[in-house]
């Protein structure tokens, strides 16, 4: 009976993650900007690390975690200033960032697993996709367990393919930048843009 009303909500749960994990958000600019400067496989671990990432906020909303939110809005919003500070800092790493094969200390390097998963828990709009996906897909009762850690993997299993597909939009963009100068230009870009998704946050 529990296996069944899953899977009859199944195409719902599947059809948000996909709309939610797609459209644009600090992850997929993010990525975006890997993929142009390192390449696919390099951001791999990027990739992985955001997909575990929302697999253990889904699960920590699911284990209570968004109820402190509802309790304690000044938490929700001292959230948002920690996303919105962290996110200004990553867009000036994107922004200062060379190109491939060029040092600076800014890091030209890309995120790694761990920092991909940690980025999730300030990131608002994970939050808020979290929080939309447990309340509205979880079976009550006995069954809510079992329900959240579906829909979590469920959502794990769509935001990946889903994600790369920035990746590899970034990848291709970055064969177009052949000089030092078109990937300064592609990188501010990308910057300025990472920076613009903080408004987002406060509407």
């Amino acid at each position: 009976m529990i296996i069944e009303l899953m899977l009859a909500n199944a195409l719902s749960l599947i059809t948000f993650a996909f709309t939610t994990s797609v459209t644009p958000g600090p992850n997929n600019l993010m990525l975006t900007a890997s993929g142009a400067n390192f390449g696919f496989k390099r951001t791999i671990p990027h990739m992985l690390g955001i997909g575990s990432g929302l697999f253990f906020l889904n699960m920590s909303v699911a284990l209570g975690f968004g109820v402190i939110f509802a309790e304690y809005p000044e938490l929700h919003n001292w959230l948002r200033w920690v996303g919105a500070c962290y996110l200004f800092y990553l867009a000036w790493k994107i922004g200062s960032a060379n190109g491939p094969g060029k040092s600076n200390a800014s890091g030209n390097v890309p995120f790694s697993f761990v920092q991909a998963v940690a980025f999730q828990f300030v990131n608002p709009k994970a939050w808020i996709m979290s929080i939309s996906a447990m309340t509205t897909f979880t079976l009550a009762g006995d069954a809510y367990f079992q329900s959240a850690l579906y829909v979590a993997l469920i959502f794990g299993i769509v935001n990946l393919p889903t994600i790369s597909l920035w990746a590899s939009f970034g990848m291709a963009i970055g064969r177009y930048l052949s000089t030092a100068v078109a990937y300064r230009r592609f990188n501010i870009l990308m910057g300025l843009l990472t920076a613009s998704s903080v408004v987002f946050l406060f509407i």
